[in-house]
């Protein structure tokens, strides 16, 4: 029916976080003939899929989460897998809230099967059930949750959770879906969008801005654990110059409440 408004789809997106001399976020290029986002720097992540619905994740995952967040936070934890060859894991017989994760040993023998999981030819929960591995949900913090507007033709319900990244794991790009895994300061990445250097779009800006607030993995996990999570659905409005703009109510806490039409991309 013309004028529907399209339902948005579940989805999730990991901010992989390290110290370095300064605190340092993990960030992949999005390819260029990707229909979302194409050439954009953005934190991993993607909709969500059948296989991080099942039931059976339960004995697979540590944490407490239910529903429609332990969805989400598997389908975070395997698209950053996917796309940068990280897993937030651990062995089944070593489980445990706050237990250590996996090695890059595990993670670089598991890596031969990023496509087929991307691809959906290999279930994520065949993969971890099948090598003894259970996700650590509890690693992650609920860090942001963004609603596509309704104007937007794709929209997406999109959970930001921010984890500690593991030890001697190294980043990877997957040359399908992403160019590039890069490790930026979130101001270091916003400062090259500033130059022109790099293309941000308008949630993964403001989540950049919002951790820049954090000196260290510490710090940042400390924070945002305590910090409530305000959905954010943008609404088309108009700004001060009396240009269309979308608003975003100001006790989101992004430090901005409009952002112009006319820099939102598709």
């Amino acid at each position: 029916m013309a004028g529907t408004v399209p339902e948005p789809r579940l989805a999730a997106t990991l901010l992989l976080i390290r110290d370095r001399a300064m605190l340092e976020v993990l960030m992949v290029a999005r390819h260029y003939q990707i229909d979302f986002a194409s050439g954009a720097l953005v934190f991993p992540g993607g909709k969500t899929s059948a296989d991080d619905q099942q039931d059976e994740w339960a004995g697979h995952v540590d944490g407490d989460a239910r529903g429609a967040d332990r969805t989400a936070r598997i389908s975070a934890i395997r698209e950053t897998f996917e796309e940068s060859g990280i897993l937030l894991a651990r062995p089944a017989d070593r489980r445990g809230e706050g237990a250590p994760l996996v090695g890059p040993d595990i993670a670089d023998r598991l890596g031969q099967h990023r496509e087929h999981v991307d691809r959906g030819e290999t279930s994520f929960l065949d993969l971890m059930a099948g090598n003894g591995l259970v996700l650590a949900l509890d690693a992650l913090v609920h860090f942001g949750h963004w609603i596509t507007p309704v104007m937007m033709p794709k929209r997406f319900d999109t959970h930001f959770y921010v984890a500690a990244a593991p030890d001697a794991q190294l980043a990877s790009h997957d040359g399908r879906e992403t160019t590039d895994a890069l490790w930026l300061n979130p101001s270091e990445a916003l400062e090259r969008e500033a130059r022109g250097e790099a293309t941000i779009i308008f949630p993964t800006r403001l989540n950049l801005r919002k951790l820049a607030c954090a000196e260290s993995v510490g710090a940042a996990l400390r924070r945002f654990s305590r910090e409530p999570v305000i959905t954010v659905l943008p609404q088309v409005g108009t700004g001060t110059d009396g240009k269309p703009c979308l608003r975003i109510p100001e006790v989101a806490g992004y430090g901005q409440t409009t952002e112009p039409l006319e820099r939102i991309r598709a």
